[in-house]
């Protein structure tokens, strides 16, 4: 857990039950008001590179910047990132690809912003309810916005850890989603990868998330993850608005 200004943030990844190493990454630095969580993409080359250069690269902005230059420093440099992945795998094969989702939020007076691509997920926990804020770039999240299947159905559909859209994926320029909005006191936020949010309900999810909860809601999540056999890395980034 780390405090800066009006900021408390906790942030906590753990391998999973399955997997032999960790190829999640995350920023916490209240100090910035920025957050960050980046999955390296399961079954390509050298997913922990490229999670951990995104990491690496968000954590070296520096201070002091104004809401607008944050937003213009996040999108360089994860456009950087991403051409330097383009690079790498290219340089290590035809057929390679470096990749990794990533989900970011940047807080700044009364307004918040998320940036995604992927389906690592951004939640905002406020008056008890919680919300979903990103939108997943996944085939499986394609089908149900088309009607094809149902919400419900998404999380255990075959295809449902195909992502449509990822940091260092075979595109030119990425295009990152955004959305805004005003920020309340008392505001939390998760960012987490999907080997939280596939395998948590949503209710739990509000629940480990809310105060009363306890002081380590970031411990908590991925506590309630690996007791569901979670068979991904697992990280959960917990943000509060004092």
């Amino acid at each position: 857990m780390i405090t800066a200004g009006r900021y408390r943030s906790w942030a906590t990844t753990h391998d999973g039950t399955r997997r032999k190493h960790n190829e999640d990454a995350f920023v916490n630095r209240p100090d910035l008001g920025l957050w960050a969580v980046a999955d390296g993409a399961g079954g390509h080359t050298a997913g922990d590179l490229a999670s951990g250069m995104i990491a690496e690269a968000l954590e070296g902005i520096p201070t002091g910047l104004g809401a607008a230059e944050m937003m213009a420093a996040v999108r360089l440099r994860i456009a950087d990132v991403h051409t330097a992945l383009r690079d790498e795998a290219a340089r290590r094969g035809e057929a390679v690809m470096i990749a990794s989702t990533v989900v970011v939020l940047v807080v700044r007076g009364d307004h918040f912003a998320c940036l995604w691509a992927g389906d690592s997920r951004a939640y905002l926990l406020r008056g008890g309810v919680l919300r979903q804020v990103s939108h997943d770039h996944s085939l499986v999240q394609e089908l149900v916005d088309s009607g094809a299947i149902a919400a419900e159905d998404a999380e255990h559909h075959p295809h449902a850890n195909v992502i449509t859209r990822a940091v260092g994926a075979a595109v030119e320029e990425l295009a990152l989603d955004k959305m805004t909005e005003r920020a309340q006191p008392g505001d939390r936020f998760l960012l987490c990868s999907d080997g939280l949010s596939k395998f948590v309900e949503a209710e739990v999810l509000a629940a480990l998330l809310a105060p009363a909860a306890g002081d380590q809601p970031s411990e908590a999540l991925v506590a309630a993850a690996l007791e569901r056999q979670t068979n991904d890395n697992v990280t959960a980034v917990v943000v509060e608005l004092g």
